[in-house]
C-alpha cells in the first residue's frame, strides 16, 4: 500500500466526513443499548461559525464520539434558534436594501420574506460545523420555528395560562428602541458610562422663587409630572403644597413630599417622570400623578416633545441643554458616571417604558430547579462547581419573566381579543377553540373567527428554546412517545456560562414542570475564548480569527487539539494560533510514526526478542494507567487534561520509547509477533485519540488494514480499563533514567551513538534486571556488568543510589575542557551542600520542621555528597 509521505488534512477530512455520512454512523434510533444524548445549544439562525462555537462543539463532539466508541447509542441533536430580534433586524435591513419598508407589508408578506431569508442563510453555521467534524445526527436537525416545535411552544403557553401562571400586565418594561420591542431584565447589559449631571431651575408658581433639580436626562423634563422633596428636609419645607413650572413647556406641576428622595443626591429635589423611570412610576402611582410619555417607539420625541418632535433622544439632549442654557434655566453641568442599560442584542440604550405585556410567574416554577442544582442530593451537576453561586443568585432573586416581544418573527401569542376591555380576550391553541371560548365568555353564540383579532406580539425566543431537550423529541405534544421516553433526560449539556440563567436554568424549570425530572444530568460550562492579550474576541476589535481559515490552514484536527489543550472547564481560553500549529505538528508526528512502522520488513521466522517482549509489557501497563487517568478526567469534565495524557502517552511513551525498544536494526526485519503487537498498540492509541482527532485517526486506521464499514474506527470498541502493573512502570522509569544517563555521557564525551560501550553498575538500589536488555539496546551497550567497587578511569553518573560507570578513552576527550567543566560542577554541588548543611545545623529548624521535610533535606544532603564523590573520582581519573 502506497502511504503518502505527508499528511494532507484538506484531502483527508472531506473524504472521511463523506464516508461517515454515507454509512449513517451519526444517526440514532431507539434500540436496546444504553442511550447517550446531547442536544446542541442551538446557534442563532443568523450565525456563522466563531471561536466560541468551535470550542463548544468540539467538546460536544469529543463526548459523543467517545460514547459511540463505548457502545452507547449516541444521539447528538443539532438545530438552530430563530433568534427573533437578530433575525428580524437582518430581514428588515435586507428589505430596506431592496427599497421595501416593513411597515408597508402585511404580517404574512413579511414572514414570507423572513422564511426565504432563513432558507437561504439559516443553515450556514450547521454546514460549517461539519467542517469541524461535528458528528451530529443531521436527520434530526430542528429549527425552533418548525411547525411541531411551534405547536409545542403554543401548547405550553396555553397550559401555563390556564394554570394561572401567565398574565397580562401594564408594567414598566425595558424597551429596545432599535429593535422596537421589550426585553426581559436578563437581556439588559449595564455598562458604566461617562455622562453629565444637568442642574436646572424651575420657577415656583406665584413667586419669584426658583427650585433647582439635577438630572442626567434633560430631554425628559418634557414628561415631568411633579417635583418631589423629602418631608424631613427643612431646606424645602416652605415649598410644601406649592407648584412649579416646567421649563420650555410652561406646564404647572405639583411639589409633592416623599421619603424616597435622597437628600444627599444632587440638590435634594427630584423631578418625577412616571412614564420614563421605574422608581418615578412607583411615586406616580402612589401620588396619582399624570403619566406623560414623550417618546415614540424608536425613541424619537412625540407631540409632547414640542419643537423637538421627530428628533432622536440623544440629539434632543444636546439641543435642549443648549436651549435651557440660553434661556437661563441651566445652572451648571457636572461630569457624572452612571450605569446605563443596553440591549444585549442591538447594543441600543434601553428606555424604560410603560406597556401592556405578557408575564410568566417564576417564583413557584423555580423552586424544583433550585433544589435540582443546589439541593443535598443534586440531580443536575454544574462543572465547574463555582457556577453554583451564580445560579443561586439568579434563581433566588428571580422575577416574573416578560415573555412578549413586539415583533413578527416568532411564535405569535395565542391570545384572541373580542373587545376593548382589559379582560376581553381568550387564550387557545387554535382559532376554532378561541371562538368557542369567546362565545362562552360573552354569551354571544354568533361570534365568529372574523370577530376575533390575535395578539400581534410574539413570544420571547427563550420561551421556545427552554423546551429544547423535550421538544426535539416531541415530548410536549406527545409526552409518552417512544423517543422522549428513551432519550430523555439527556446526559450532558455543553454551553457558555453567559446563558446559565437565560437558557440552562429555564430548561431545568421546564423539565420539572413538564416531565417531572431533570432535562440533563451534567452541565459543562466552557470559558470564553479570548486573545492572548486576554481581550474577549469580537468583530469590532478585529481579534477573532476566521474559523474556517484556521481549519484550512491547520486542519480540523489541529484546530480541535489547539483549542482543547488550553480549554480547562469554566476558565477562559487564551487563544493563540500557535496552539493550532501545535495540534498540526502532533498530527504530523503521529503520521510519521505510522509510516515508520509500516516501513518495517516482517520476517515470520524470527523469534520475538526479550527487549520487545518486556517493552510491550511495559507499554501495556503504561497504557492502562493512562486509560484510568483519562477516565477520571472525563468523569470530571477535564477534557484538556484527558487530551494531555493522550498527547504525552503517544508522543513520549509510544513514539520516543516503545518504538525505539522494538524497532529492528538498520536494514533488518522485525519479527511478526512484535509487529502485530505494535499494530494492536497503535490501534488502541487511535481509539482513545479518535474523539479528539477523528479525521487523522480514521485515515490511519483504514490504512492499517482493509476494513468493512462495520469495522470503521468511528464505531470500533473502546479499550476496556484493566489494572495496570505499577511495578513494571516504576522499573521502566528507573531504566529510562539509566538510558538517559548513558546518552548524556555519550554527548558530553563525544562518543558516537553508533559506537558500543561497556556499562558497569553498583546496584545499591537492588534494581530489577529485567530491563537490562532494553538498557543495552537503547544505550548501545556491549556489556552490562554488576560490580561492587568503583571502576577506575570511567565516567560515572548516579540514578538514585545506583552508580553507573562508562569506561572512557582519554583519546576522545579534551582533558582540560573536561577538568574545567567538572570543577564548575563540583563548585556548584559544594555550594548547594553548604546551604543544606547550614539548614540542618540550625537547631530551631530541626526542632520545628515536619519529619517529611527533614527526611527530604537529609536525602538531598546524601545525594549531593554522593555526587561530589563521583565528580572528584572523575577528576582523579583525568589527572
Amino acid at each position: 500500500m502506497n502511504i503518502p509521505s505527508k499528511y494532507n488534512a484538506n484531502e483527508v477530512e472531506g473524504k472521511w466526513y463523506d464516508y461517515w455520512m454515507k454509512h449513517n454512523y451519526f444517526h440514532s434510533e431507539v434500540d436496546k443499548r444504553e442511550p447517550y444524548t446531547i442536544v446542541i445549544p442551538p446557534p442563532n439562525v443568523t450565525g456563522v461559525l466563531h471561536m466560541g462555537h468551535m470550542l463548544n462543539n468540539t467538546i460536544q463532539d469529543v463526548l459523543i464520539r467517545r460514547a459511540r466508541l463505548q457502545g452507547k447509542n449516541a444521539c447528538w441533536v443539532p438545530g438552530t434558534d430563530h433568534a427573533s430580534i437578530a433575525t428580524e433586524a437582518k430581514v428588515v435591513a435586507k428589505l430596506k436594501e431592496a427599497g421595501i419598508n416593513k411597515d408597508d407589508l402585511t404580517r404574512e408578506e413579511f414572514l414570507k420574506h423572513a422564511f426565504e431569508w432563513k432558507n437561504e442563510y439559516g443553515g450556514i453555521i450547521l454546514e460549517q460545523l461539519k467542517k469541524l467534524g461535528a458528528s451530529c445526527d443531521w436527520e434530526r436537525t430542528k429549527f425552533t420555528m418548525d411547525d411541531d416545535m411551534s405547536e409545542s411552544v403554543i401548547k405550553v403557553f396555553v397550559d401555563l395560562y390556564n394554570k394561572g401562571m401567565i398574565y397580562r400586565g401594564y408594567r414598566m418594561v425595558n424597551w429596545d428602541p432599535e429593535a422596537k420591542t421589550t426585553l426581559s431584565d436578563e437581556e439588559v447589559i449595564y455598562e458604566e458610562r461617562q455622562g453629565n449631571l444637568y442642574y436646572l431651575q424651575y420657577d415656583i408658581v406665584g413667586s419669584d422663587e426658583k427650585v433647582t433639580i439635577a438630572t442626567t436626562r434633560p430631554e425628559t423634563i418634557l414628561g415631568d409630572s411633579a417635583i418631589c422633596i423629602n418631608p424631613n428636609d427643612e431646606r424645602f419645607s416652605h415649598l410644601k403644597g406649592k407648584k412649579a413650572i416646567v421649563p420650555l413647556c410652561n406646564r404647572e406641576i405639583p411639589i409633592i413630599e416623599d421619603e424616597y428622595v435622597d437628600v444627599e443626591f444632587g440638590t435634594g429635589c427630584l423631578k418625577v417622570t412616571p412614564a420614563h423611570d421605574e422608581n418615578d412610576k412607583v411615586l406616580g402611582e402612589k401620588h396619582k400623578l399624570e403619566v406623560i410619555d414623550i417618546f415614540n417607539e424608536d425613541a424619537t420625541l412625540n407631540s409632547f416633545g414640542l419643537h423637538y418632535k421627530g428628533k432622536d433622544r440623544f440629539v434632543v439632549r444636546k439641543e435642549i441643554s443648549k436651549e435651557l442654557e440660553e434661556k437661563g434655566y441651566l445652572v451648571k453641568v457636572e461630569q457624572h458616571t452612571n450605569k446605563v442599560g443596553t440591549s444585549e442584542r442591538t447594543k441600543a440604550v434601553i428606555e424604560p417604558r410603560l406597556s401592556d405585556q405578557w408575564f410568566l410567574k417564576m417564583e413557584k416554577l423555580a423552586k424544583p430547579a433550585i433544589d435540582a442544582v443546589l439541593g443535598e442530593d443534586s440531580d443536575v451537576k454544574l462543572y465547574p462547581k463555582k457556577f453554583e453561586n451564580t445560579y443561586r443568585h439568579w434563581m433566588e432573586n428571580i422575577r416574573d419573566w416578560n415573555i412578549s416581544r413586539q415583533l413578527w418573527w416568532g411564535q405569535q401569542i395565542p391570545a384572541f381579543y373580542f373587545g376593548d376591555g382589559k379582560e376581553d380576550f381568550v387564550v387557545a391553541e387554535k382559532i376554532e377553540d378561541a371562538v368557542k371560548l369567546a362565545q362562552e365568555k360573552t354569551g354571544n353564540s354568533s361570534l365568529s373567527a372574523s370577530d376575533l383579532r390575535q395578539d400581534p406580539d410574539v413570544l420571547d425566543t427563550w420561551f421556545s428554546s427552554w423546551l429544547w431537550p423535550m421538544s426535539v423529541f416531541d415530548g410536549i405534544r406527545n409526552p409518552e412517545n417512544e423517543e422522549i421516553n428513551y432519550y430523555y433526560p439527556t446526559n450532558d449539556l455543553v454551553t457558555g456560562p453567559d446563558i446559565l440563567f437565560f437558557w440552562v436554568a429555564r430548561m431545568i424549570i421546564a423539565g420539572y414542570e413538564y416531565k417531572g425530572e431533570r432535562p440533563f444530568e451534567n452541565v459543562y460550562l466552557t470559558g470564553l475564548v479570548r486573545d492572548k492579550q486576554r481581550r474577549k474576541m469580537s468583530k469590532s476589535l478585529g481579534n477573532s480569527p476566521d474559523a474556517l481559515k484556521l481549519i484550512e490552514d491547520f486542519g480540523a484536527d489541529g484546530v480541535r487539539v489547539g483549542l482543547l489543550l488550553s480549554a480547562a472547564a469554566g476558565n477562559d481560553l487564551m487563544f493563540d494560533e500557535d496552539l493550532c500549529q501545535q495540534g498540526k505538528g502532533f498530527a504530523n508526528k503521529i503520521w510519521n510514526t505510522f509510516r515508520l512502522i509500516k516501513g518495517w520488513e516482517i520476517d515470520e521466522t524470527l523469534e520475538q526478542p526479550e527487549t520487545a517482549k518486556i517493552g510491550l509489557a511495559w507499554y501495556e501497563a503504561k497504557f492502562q494507567k493512562a486509560l484510568i487517568e483519562i477516565e477520571d478526567h472525563f468523569s470530571k469534565y477535564r477534557l484538556s487534561d484527558a487530551l494531555m495524557v493522550i498527547y504525552k502517552l503517544i508522543t513520549d511513551d509510544f513514539s520516543s520509547w516503545l518504538l525505539e525498544i522494538v524497532k529492528p536494526g538498520y536494514q533488518q526485519p522485525i519479527d511478526a509477533k512484535t509487529y502485530k503487537e505494535v499494530i494492536k498498540v497503535l490501534e488502541n492509541n487511535l481509539k482513545v485519540l479518535h474523539p479528539f482527532m477523528p479525521f487523522l485517526t480514521e485515515e490511519i486506521w483504514q490504512y492499517i488494514a482493509d476494513r468493512t464499514p462495520e469495522e470503521a474506527l468511528i464505531v470500533a470498541e473502546y479499550p476496556k480499563v484493566k489494572e495496570s502493573n505499577e511495578q513494571l512502570i516504576s522499573e521502566f522509569e528507573f531504566a529510562s533514567e539509566v538510558v538517559s544517563g548513558i546518552r548524556t555521557i555519550r554527548k558530553n564525551k563525544n562518543i558516537s551513538f553508533k559506537e558500543t560501550i561497556d556499562l558497569s553498575v553498583i546496584n545499591n538500589e537492588k534494581a530489577s534486571e529485567q530491563f537490562d536488555t532494553v538498557i543495552k539496546k537503547l544505550g548501545n551497550v556491549a556489556e552490562l556488568s554488576y560490580v561492587s567497587e568503583k571502576v577506575d578511569g570511567a565516567s560515572s553518573y548516579r540514578v538514585k543510589s545506583n552508580e553507573y560507570f562508562v569506561p572512557i578513552s582519554l583519546d576522545n576527550i579534551d582533558v582540560e575542557a573536561e577538568i574545567t567543566k567538572l570543577n564548575a560542577e563540583l563548585k556548584r554541588a559544594e555550594g548547594f551542600l553548604f546551604g543544606i548543611q547550614k539548614k540542618l545545623s540550625n537547631e530551631r529548624f530541626v526542632n520545628n520542621a515536619p519529619e517529611q521535610v527533614l527526611a527530604l533535606e537529609r536525602k538531598k544532603e546524601a545525594d549531593t555528597l554522593a555526587k561530589i564523590e563521583t565528580i572528584k573520582a572523575s577528576l582523579v581519573s583525568l589527572q
